[in-house]
Protein backbone atom coordinates (compact mmCIF):
# COMPACT_ATOMS: atom_id res chain seq x y z
CA UNK A 1 0.00 0.00 0.00
CA UNK A 2 1.27 2.97 -0.97
CA UNK A 3 2.13 5.74 1.96
CA UNK A 4 -0.65 8.14 0.43
CA UNK A 5 -2.99 5.86 1.44
CA UNK A 6 -1.56 5.40 5.10
CA UNK A 7 -1.73 9.58 5.21
CA UNK A 8 -5.57 8.65 4.45
CA UNK A 9 -5.97 6.09 6.74
CA UNK A 10 -3.69 8.18 9.57
CA UNK A 11 -6.52 10.96 8.82
CA UNK A 12 -9.60 9.14 9.54
CA UNK A 13 -8.49 7.46 13.12
CA UNK A 14 -7.32 10.45 13.87
CA UNK A 15 -10.67 12.38 12.84
CA UNK A 16 -12.97 9.78 14.53
CA UNK A 17 -10.63 10.70 17.90
CA UNK A 18 -12.21 14.14 16.66
CA UNK A 19 -15.57 12.97 16.31
CA UNK A 20 -15.67 10.96 19.17
CA UNK A 21 -14.33 13.95 21.47
CA UNK A 22 -17.12 16.20 20.18
CA UNK A 23 -19.46 14.28 21.24
CA UNK A 24 -18.00 13.85 24.91
CA UNK A 25 -19.34 15.85 27.22
CA UNK A 26 -17.25 18.48 29.13
CA UNK A 27 -18.79 18.16 31.94
CA UNK A 28 -16.51 14.95 32.68
CA UNK A 29 -13.43 16.88 32.27
CA UNK A 30 -13.39 18.19 35.83
CA UNK A 31 -13.04 14.77 37.03
CA UNK A 32 -10.48 13.33 34.61
CA UNK A 33 -7.85 16.25 35.06
CA UNK A 34 -7.31 19.17 37.15
CA UNK A 35 -6.19 21.14 34.07
CA UNK A 36 -5.48 24.20 36.64
CA UNK A 37 -3.01 21.97 38.70
CA UNK A 38 -1.34 20.97 35.44
CA UNK A 39 -0.92 23.93 34.26
CA UNK A 40 0.54 25.25 37.61
CA UNK A 41 3.06 22.33 37.14
CA UNK A 42 4.38 23.51 33.87
CA UNK A 43 4.45 26.98 34.37
CA UNK A 44 7.51 27.60 36.95
CA UNK A 45 9.37 25.99 34.31
CA UNK A 46 11.59 28.47 32.52
CA UNK A 47 11.17 28.83 29.14
CA UNK A 48 13.87 26.98 27.79
CA UNK A 49 13.40 23.95 29.83
CA UNK A 50 9.34 24.05 28.64
CA UNK A 51 10.53 24.29 24.91
CA UNK A 52 12.57 20.79 25.56
CA UNK A 53 10.16 19.50 27.59
CA UNK A 54 7.60 19.79 25.13
CA UNK A 55 9.89 18.94 21.66
CA UNK A 56 11.33 15.69 23.63
CA UNK A 57 7.84 14.87 24.93
CA UNK A 58 6.45 14.84 21.47
CA UNK A 59 9.78 13.43 19.34
CA UNK A 60 9.75 10.04 22.65
CA UNK A 61 5.84 9.64 21.58
CA UNK A 62 6.52 9.16 17.75
CA UNK A 63 9.28 7.49 18.03
CA UNK A 64 7.53 5.05 20.33
CA UNK A 65 4.98 4.51 18.06
CA UNK A 66 6.87 4.07 15.12
CA UNK A 67 9.31 1.44 16.98
CA UNK A 68 6.24 -0.28 18.74
CA UNK A 69 4.00 -0.44 15.41
CA UNK A 70 4.46 -4.04 14.36
CA UNK A 71 2.26 -5.14 16.99
CA UNK A 72 -0.59 -5.18 15.34
CA UNK A 73 -0.60 -1.83 14.91
CA UNK A 74 -2.30 -0.94 18.39
CA UNK A 75 -0.49 1.76 19.18
CA UNK A 76 -0.16 3.89 16.01
CA UNK A 77 -3.96 3.61 15.96
CA UNK A 78 -4.40 4.55 20.12
CA UNK A 79 -1.92 7.56 18.94
CA UNK A 80 -4.15 9.00 16.34
CA UNK A 81 -7.50 8.55 17.95
CA UNK A 82 -6.57 9.57 21.78
CA UNK A 83 -4.65 12.99 20.16
CA UNK A 84 -7.49 13.53 18.37
CA UNK A 85 -9.76 12.98 20.98
CA UNK A 86 -7.92 15.31 23.75
CA UNK A 87 -7.53 17.51 21.17
CA UNK A 88 -11.69 18.05 20.16
CA UNK A 89 -12.51 16.96 23.92
CA UNK A 90 -10.24 19.54 25.84
CA UNK A 91 -10.81 21.95 22.80
CA UNK A 92 -14.74 22.26 23.35
CA UNK A 93 -14.07 22.81 27.61
CA UNK A 94 -11.82 25.41 26.41
CA UNK A 95 -13.79 27.28 24.19
CA UNK A 96 -16.80 26.71 26.77
CA UNK A 97 -14.64 28.10 29.05
CA UNK A 98 -13.04 31.40 27.17
CA UNK A 99 -14.21 31.39 23.67
CA UNK A 100 -13.52 29.82 20.13
CA UNK A 101 -10.90 32.85 19.38
CA UNK A 102 -8.49 31.39 22.15
CA UNK A 103 -9.05 28.06 21.79
CA UNK A 104 -7.90 28.55 18.11
CA UNK A 105 -4.87 30.82 19.31
CA UNK A 106 -3.59 28.97 21.26
CA UNK A 107 -4.03 25.77 18.92
CA UNK A 108 -3.55 26.73 15.24
CA UNK A 109 0.00 28.64 15.66
CA UNK A 110 1.79 25.05 16.38
CA UNK A 111 -0.89 23.11 15.27
CA UNK A 112 -0.11 23.69 11.57
CA UNK A 113 3.43 21.94 12.15
CA UNK A 114 2.57 19.22 15.21
CA UNK A 115 -0.63 18.03 13.41
CA UNK A 116 1.32 17.31 10.10
CA UNK A 117 3.80 16.01 12.06
CA UNK A 118 1.82 13.40 14.08
CA UNK A 119 -0.21 12.70 10.76
CA UNK A 120 3.05 11.93 8.97
CA UNK A 121 4.83 9.88 11.85
CA UNK A 122 1.80 8.05 12.51
CA UNK A 123 1.16 6.72 8.69
CA UNK A 124 4.77 5.95 8.83
CA UNK A 125 4.25 3.85 11.59
CA UNK A 126 1.62 2.28 10.48
CA UNK A 127 3.61 1.39 6.94
CA UNK A 128 6.15 0.04 8.93
CA UNK A 129 4.28 -2.19 11.20
CA UNK A 130 1.85 -3.46 8.75
CA UNK A 131 5.02 -4.73 6.35
CA UNK A 132 6.86 -6.32 9.09
CA UNK A 133 2.98 -8.00 10.33
CA UNK A 134 2.89 -8.96 6.59
CA UNK A 135 6.65 -10.54 6.33
CA UNK A 136 5.74 -12.46 9.36
CA UNK A 137 2.86 -14.64 7.81
CA UNK A 138 4.64 -14.60 4.12
CA UNK A 139 8.12 -15.23 3.48
CA UNK A 140 8.26 -14.03 0.28
CA UNK A 141 7.51 -10.75 1.64
CA UNK A 142 10.27 -10.34 4.49
CA UNK A 143 12.92 -9.02 2.15
CA UNK A 144 10.66 -5.65 1.68
CA UNK A 145 11.10 -4.83 5.61
CA UNK A 146 13.96 -3.09 5.34
CA UNK A 147 13.22 -1.03 2.91
CA UNK A 148 9.85 -0.31 4.44
CA UNK A 149 11.85 0.73 7.18
CA UNK A 150 14.25 2.92 5.17
CA UNK A 151 11.34 4.73 4.05
CA UNK A 152 9.34 5.16 6.42
CA UNK A 153 11.93 6.28 8.61
CA UNK A 154 12.57 9.41 6.44
CA UNK A 155 8.65 10.03 6.68
CA UNK A 156 9.41 9.61 10.23
CA UNK A 157 12.20 12.05 10.18
CA UNK A 158 10.39 14.67 8.00
CA UNK A 159 7.35 14.62 10.68
CA UNK A 160 10.46 14.77 13.55
CA UNK A 161 11.88 18.02 12.02
CA UNK A 162 8.36 19.94 12.31
CA UNK A 163 8.18 19.21 15.76
CA UNK A 164 11.00 21.73 16.12
CA UNK A 165 8.46 24.87 14.85
CA UNK A 166 5.79 22.99 16.65
CA UNK A 167 7.65 23.55 20.13
CA UNK A 168 9.29 26.98 19.58
CA UNK A 169 5.89 28.31 18.66
CA UNK A 170 4.54 26.53 21.56
CA UNK A 171 6.59 27.83 23.59
CA UNK A 172 7.36 31.59 22.58
CA UNK A 173 4.67 32.62 20.65
CA UNK A 174 1.32 30.86 22.20
CA UNK A 175 1.97 32.26 25.17
CA UNK A 176 1.85 35.56 23.76
CA UNK A 177 -1.23 35.12 21.70
CA UNK A 178 -2.87 34.15 24.77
Amino acid sequence: MSYRNWIIIATLVFSIGLLLGLVTPTEALEDLIPLEEYGEMLSPLPQSDFFLFILFNNIFALLLSFSLSPLLLVVPMLSLAANGWVLAFIGGWVAEQESLGFLLAGVLPHGVFELPALIMAQAAALSFGAAVIVAVFQKEKRPLVLPSMRQNARYLGIALLLLVPAAIIETYVTPLLL
